[in-house]
């Protein structure tokens, strides 16, 4: 199956509950503006007319065109056996792990402070996003009781310098929510 660019995807209103998670996450990444108080500069900007994004989702091949600094969300590739259906009802709680990568220009006398430094903005955003937490009992503060983000952790992170997996420095960090979710309404 082939899809033309021009005429992209149409999804359901509303998205299911994890993809709108991502996208709550995504959103949330793009605050990480030098104006809210951070180093770095995540927000989408025009270029030629084009609106180019920095926070991406689900991608794992970037180019020379891509623009530094740069964040991708990926779930991780094998959920953890709590993750499992409930055994009986229809609701479960349990992790939603994701992995979040980000790419910056290399510093040349040291390459991976700027890497340093994208991961420490992304985690004062998540721990933005932990405080909201505790004034709601939720993250994101969507969803019935059945289909909420309850909490959110992450990781302490591991920082690259350039290598056979990135043309540039970089980092990886975990980022697990607490979901309650009704899975026989995964759109509610």
């Amino acid at each position: 199956m082939t899809l033309n660019a021009a005429f992209p995807l149409v999804f359901p209103d509303p998205l299911p509950f994890r993809l709108r998670v991502q996208k709550s996450l995504t959103a949330a990444l793009k605050q990480i503006t030098p104006a809210n108080g951070y180093y770095s500069d995540m927000a989408d900007f025009t270029e030629k007319g084009k609106t180019i994004s920095r926070v991406y989702r689900g991608r794992t091949m970037f180019g020379e065109d891509d623009p530094l600094p740069m964040i991708s969300i990926l779930e991780e590739p094998i959920a953890p056996e709590t993750d499992l259906a409930p055994t009986a009802g229809t609701a479960g709680r349990g992790p939603y792990d994701l992995m979040v990568q980000g790419f910056v220009d290399n510093d040349s006398n040291n390459p991976t402070d700027p890497a340093h430094m994208l991961m420490a903005d992304v985690k004062k955003r998540l721990i933005e996003l932990k405080q909201d937490e505790h004034l709601s009992n939720r993250v994101f503060r969507f969803g019935p009781k059945a289909n909420t983000v309850v909490g959110v952790s992450f990781g302490g992170g591991v920082v690259r310098p350039a290598d056979e997996v990135s043309a540039v420095a970089y980092f990886w960090l975990r980022v697990s929510f607490d979901l309650a979710e009704d899975h026989l309404n995964p759109f509610g």
